[in-house]
This record gives structure tokens, C-alpha cells and sequence, in this order.
């Protein structure tokens, strides 16, 4: 095997008669955030739920650090760290007693515990409610906690499924911060159906519809995966809508306002430089002209095959 720390083969599962994903395929192979993108029912669990060992795929074959995660479970979860959608904390313990135990529970040596309950808590800024009930922690503490039962025995993997659900925008700020800080020495699956999320928090990005893998490169690469195929435009004597349709290759004009209009267009030509002759032309004064980018949406949209409105 290569010294990939994942390599996922041809991963395939099925519920009765439905798949639920086919034929995935990826490798990571270096520390960072890995974003895992898709709509709700996408597949996105399901795919996590076997990379952590928690479900046995139908086909295909998962490497965690070279290690056959179906032939040898013990041994290939010691290199993972997971948090479920739904994190697994017990609400009638103390922070304390709560991350002991998941330290038992990943067979860590007992000598090792003390040190590593305390570093994890540091990391994960929850020292303070070392000895408070869980029960009595806010959302977002109780999110730091489940990731702090994920990262305790110093996993090469970490993989959240959906970690900012339900908080607060500062919670969710200080989630995310959290989280690129543990991916700086290990590698990270960040799980959403949120693209803000995967934005802000993600290098690079897979994304999953249907079961399938549609997508897989940079977040920048994610970005710019659709052409931009709206200009806005601002003039001090703008012309008529009609006017501006009789344009070759504008397919759409939506004012804004008075003076600052959108234009649609799907002109192979440098439609800019039309706008720009015809406007001194006609005295339009175009005083400012700059291509949309596409919104992170219309790229899922695009991606997923969906329209929007």
C-alpha cells in the first residue's frame, strides 16, 4: 500500500434494494481539512459511517494508514477519531469523567491518559469545565466535547459529520477555528451540506450527490467551476431594457436600481468590450463594469444536475 493516511477503493453500499453511494474512489494523503459536500440523503453518512468502521460496506475496500479497515477493524481505528451527527456523549458525566472514558475505550495506555485528558482539553478550550456535568454545557461546549472525545488518542483521521449544526454564529466562528488548529497535524474529513461551511473551513472538497462522487479538486477549483455569465454594470444615462437585449449575446437585463443593472450573457465574444463601444456610442456613461462570479449555490445546483430558480 502506499503511505496514504485514506484510500478509499470502489466503495459502494447498499440498503435492501436502494445504494446508498457508488463507486467512490479518493485518497488523502496529507494533513489539512478535507470538505465533504452533498445535499441531505447525498450520501454523505453513509460514506463516514464506513470510513470509521461503523458500518460494513457491500462492496469495495477502505485503507486507513495501509491497513484493510474490514480485515483488521481493531487496528485501523486506532488511527481514526470520529464525531457523529449526533455526538456520543454521556449528559450525567463530568467533562473529566466522560473523555477518561473514551480514552479506555480507544485501549489507550492508562499511564498515558492524564496527560493526554489534559492537552485535549487545552486544545479544545474546555479546561475550565473540567469537573461540570455535560448536561449543564451549552451547544457549543458540548460540540467541543464531542470533538475532544474524537481527537484524545491522537488519531492520523479525524472525521466530523456535520459539526456546526444547530449553533450559533459564534459558536460556530469558534467551531471552525477549532478545527483548522487540529488539522494542522492531522488530517481532517469535514462533513456538510452547508457550502458556506465548506468555504470557510476547507482546502479541498468532494462533493456527492446521489450517491456519487461529482466532484473532487481544490475549493478554489470549486469556486470557479462554473464560467461567470453575468456582468454588473452601472451608467449615469442608462438605456431601455430593450435596448440593452438588442445587444448580441445579452440574454437577460434585471435593474437593480435606477443607474446599476445585471446582465446576463452567453456570448462566446468578449461581451464586455461590446458594452463598453456601444455605451460611448450611445452616451451612456458606463462608469463601472465587472463580471459575477457564480454563487456557491448555483455551482452545487450545476453539480447536483438541479435548476435554479
Amino acid at each position: 500500500m502506499s503511505n496514504a493516511i485514506v484510500k478509499v477503493e470502489h466503495l459502494s453500499h447498499r440498503y435492501s434494494q436502494s445504494w446508498a453511494i457508488r463507486d467512490i474512489n479518493f485518497d488523502i494523503t496529507e494533513n489539512g481539512v478535507l470538505g465533504l459536500l452533498g445535499s441531505n440523503g447525498a450520501g454523505k453518512s453513509t460514506t463516514m459511517n464506513i470510513l470509521c468502521g461503523v458500518l460494513n460496506q457491500t462492496e469495495g475496500k477502505v485503507f486507513i494508514n495501509g491497513i484493510d479497515l474490514r480485515k483488521q477493524p481493531e487496528e485501523a481505528k486506532k488511527f481514526i477519531g470520529f464525531l457523529p451527527q449526533v455526538p456520543p456523549l454521556h449528559p450525567d458525566l463530568t467533562v473529566d469523567e466522560y473523555l477518561t472514558h473514551c480514552a479506555y475505550l480507544r485501549k489507550m495506555d492508562k499511564e498515558k491518559v492524564p496527560a493526554a485528558l489534559s492537552i485535549t482539553k487545552e486544545k479544545c478550550g474546555i479546561t475550565h469545565f473540567s469537573k461540570r456535568l455535560i448536561r449543564n454545557l451549552s451547544g457549543g461546549y458540548r460540540q467541543r466535547v464531542g470533538i475532544a472525545q474524537a481527537i484524545i488518542h491522537t488519531p492520523m483521521l479525524v472525521v466530523l459529520d456535520e459539526p456546526t449544526n444547530g449553533l450559533d454564529p459564534n459558536q460556530i466562528m469558534e467551531i471552525r477555528n477549532l478545527i483548522k488548529e487540529i488539522a494542522l497535524d492531522r488530517s481532517v474529513i469535514f462533513s456538510s451540506h452547508i457550502l458556506s461551511e465548506i468555504q470557510a473551513t476547507c482546502r479541498d472538497v468532494k462533493m456527492i450527490e446521489n450517491g456519487r462522487m461529482v466532484f473532487s479538486d481544490t475549493i478554489d477549483a470549486f469556486n470557479n467551476y462554473i464560467e461567470p455569465s453575468s456582468l454588473l454594470v452601472f451608467m449615469v444615462f442608462p438605456p431601455s431594457g430593450e435596448q440593452l437585449m438588442a445587444i448580441p449575446g445579452i440574454t437577460g437585463v434585471e435593474f437593480i436600481s435606477d443607474r446599476q443593472i445585471r446582465l446576463r450573457f452567453n456570448a462566446s465574444r468578449e461581451i464586455t468590450q461590446t458594452i463598453v463601444e456601444i455605451s460611448v456610442e450611445k452616451g451612456w456613461q458606463l462608469q463601472e463594469i465587472s463580471l459575477e462570479k457564480s454563487s456557491p449555490d448555483a455551482i452545487f445546483a450545476k453539480l447536483s444536475n438541479k435548476t435554479l430558480n
